[in-house]
Order: structure tokens, then sequence, then C-alpha cells
């Protein structure tokens, strides 16, 4: 009986739920995976990018090619729409181009060599099984499917930090020698990346095969992500729903975390939803608000769950460090973080590893840091707080479950 009674209530729930008029017209636009026909304010950046790759088109090898911003700064769709208008030309054409998109942040595709190899083979109709050959082989399979295909092959790899980070920099330097085989085909590499350090670390052999070109994106002004939302919004959601000083409110919260107009528009977005879940007829500041935290709770923790021991361990050092103090500096933050190893059983990094990861922290947005003189000390690094002080206590609490110190 209670189970009829459930469904019941859930078909109920279902039909007035199609029966209720959405604020959205259409939701897309404010999906990551939108393309919009115009990209605005990276017009030197398109150039730039279309003037490096152009060569293609005469069957010319283009140079590789770095694409470099903070997240949101419209790197990859700015890679995507010259992209788009390449193969639209190359098609009306008939000029032989491939290219490829491969995100290397995604789980099994791009964790090791193999894996990327076999996803590259698979977008020429090659199926490699998951694992049981030589790498070597599978690099075989690949060249032979690049050079039957003939042309150009454009292969974009985004968050090609992560690649390097997971399966070394060795697949860079197999993937630009393949060239040197290939009679019929020519691959360039288009790589995109929030971290514009990481090319640093590479290995010198590497570099030198890539003698790659650069363009960096800066990031957005409140301005710019106002334009970019005014747009997004006339297309997602249906007249008069948003109510002025949202896309206003929006666009400052972005331009205060790096100009990134992928976390405004995402805002946006779960704004709308939740205006509209509570059966709302406009969308306010006030769900700004509500978004702004659920999307933060949410972010920090995901990536506290997905974090190894040591991650977590310079977190929680330096959540307990801000409780104590205003200002707080990576030296405090690292002594710590030795206290906290010792009670969670952990052998402590050097400070220059733990550095490292407070980088880290940054390029996900949860911390600021900015060096600083302290006159006759030298210099520090300080380290501020992205994330609501109202998910502080829940992520505190957390974090001491996760390395059992209470």
């Amino acid at each position: 009986m209670e189970i009829y009674m459930i469904k019941k209530s859930l078909t109920s729930f279902f039909e007035d739920f199609l029966r209720e008029e959405s604020l959205f017209l259409d939701k897309r636009a404010l999906q990551p995976s939108y393309t919009p026909e115009t990209v605005y304010h990276r017009d030197s950046e398109i150039n730039k990018i279309a003037n490096i790759l152009a060569p293609a088109l005469k069957q010319e090898k283009p140079s590789n090619l770095f694409v470099y911003g903070n997240t949101g700064s419209g790197k990859t769709l700015t890679v995507k729409h010259v992209m788009e208008n390449m193969e639209e030309v190359s098609n009306n054409k008939k000029i032989p181009i491939k290219i490829i998109y491969t995100n290397c942040k995604l789980k099994k595709v791009a964790d090791t060599e193999y894996r990327l190899v076999a996803q590259l083979a698979s977008f020429f109709g090659k199926t490699i099984p998951s694992t049981g050959l030589p790498t070597d082989e599978v690099y075989k399979i690949f060249y032979n499917a690049v050079e039957k295909e003939g042309g150009s092959v454009l292969l974009v790899l985004d968050e090609i930090d992560q690649l390097i980070k997971k399966a070394g920099d060795n697949i860079l330097y197999n993937l630009t020698r393949i060239n040197e085989e290939l009679k019929n085909s020519q691959i360039t590499i288009i790589g995109i990346s929030n971290d514009v350090t990481f090319i640093e670390n590479v290995d010198v052999r590497v570099k030198s095969s890539l003698s790659e070109e650069d363009v960096f994106f800066p990031p957005y002004n409140a301005l710019e992500i106002h334009k970019i939302l005014k747009e997004r919004a006339s297309k997602a959601f249906k007249e008069k729903v948003v109510e002025p000083g949202v896309i206003e409110k929006c666009s400052a919260y972005a331009a205060r975390e790096h100009g990134d107009a992928r976390k405004a528009i995402d805002l946006l977005r779960v704004s709308g939803e939740i205006a509209e879940r509570a059966k709302n007829k406009k969308i306010t500041t006030k769900h700004i608000d509500e978004a702004e935290e659920k999307m933060e709770r949410e972010k920090i923790f995901d990536i506290i769950k997905l974090q190894p021991k040591q991650f977590q361990t310079v977190l929680f050092a330096i959540i307990s460090t801000k409780n104590k103090n205003t200002s707080i500096y990576t030296g405090e933050v690292y002594n710590f973080y030795k206290k906290i190893c010792f009670r969670a059983g952990l052998r402590p990094l050097t400070q220059r590893r733990v550095s490292d990861i407070i980088r880290e922290f940054e390029l996900l947005g949860i911390i600021n840091t900015r060096t600083i003189s302290k006159g006759r000390y030298g210099r520090a690094r300080e380290i501020t707080l992205s994330v609501p002080s109202s998910v502080l206590p829940l992520t505190k609490e957390i974090l001491e479950e996760e390395l059992a110190l209470i």
C-alpha cells in the first residue's frame, strides 16, 4: 500500500511539473557545451589562433599551438569557434582536414599514454581494447589510421597539463615525432591549459620537438562578462523573467573570481533552477545568493573527496590557520601542516611541495595568493580563502573525518 501511495504521489508530481510554465526558453544557452554564434571580447585571440592554424587550409603544417588563460576566460570556446569555421571552409573547398577534440581531464580517456592514443585512434574508426596491447602496437594502429586518412590532423588537447600530470610528457614527444614518418598526413597539437607554468617542467627534448607558439587569454572584466551574460540570458530565459540587477550581480561576482565567465553563466543557470523549483515567476538577486552558496558548497565538497590525503591535510592546515589569524602565510600553514601530519600518521612533504599544492588549490579557485614584502624579513606569500565563510565549518568537519582526526 505504501509503495502504491509513493508511486501515485510521484506520478502526480511529474504530471504537475509538465503543466507548470518554465522560466527557461532554451536552457542549452547556459550549458558548458553551448557555442554561441558570436564570441565576444576575444577578437585579438581569434585572429592570432586563426593566423597560426590557417596554413592547414593550404595543406601546410601549422605550428603547434598552446593556449593559456584562467578558467572561464574563453579559451576552449574560442578554439572551438575557430575550428568550426575552419571545418566549414575545408568541407566547402574539399580540403582534407580532420579536427579532433579531447578533454584530458576526463577519467579513462587520458590518464595513461595507452588510453589517450587508443582514444585518438577511435576518431579514425579503430577500436582498441582498454588494455592488453603493447603501447608501441597502439601507436602503430594510430599511425596507420592517420596515414590512411591523409591531409592535416588538428589535435586539440584540452586541459593538456592534466595529461602531462597523469601520463607524463613522453606522449607529446611521440606525437610530434610521428610527423617525421608520415608521408600523407601531418599532426598539429593545440594544447589548452589553465596553468601557464606547466610547460616549464616538461623535458627539454619535448620542448624542442614541440617548438610551439603561445596565445594568452586575459581575464574578462565585469563589463565584458555583463555583455556575455546578457546575450546568453536573452536566449536562455523568457522575456521579463530576469529582474534588474541580476545580470550585474552575476558579472560582479565573476569579475571578483578572476574574470571567470563560465562560473557566471553557471551561476545564472543555477539561479534560474532555484527560482523555478520555488515556483517563483522571476529570478532575483536573492536567487543569485542562494546559487552562489550552493555552488561553492558543492565545489569544495567535491574537491575534498577527490584529493589525496596530503592535499586534504594542506587544506585543513589553511582553514585551521585562518581560524586563528586574519592573514595566512605559507610558512605558518607549513608549520601547522606538519603537526597535522603527525596526528594523521602521515609523513610530511617538503615545504616546496606544499607550496606546489597551495598553487594547485589556487588553480581550483579555493584560495587566492599574493606575494607581499615583509621588509627586512624578505617576501612572503599571503593566502586568502575564496569560499564563503558559511561553508568553512562543515568543510573542516569533513576534513577531520577524512583524516581521522576526530
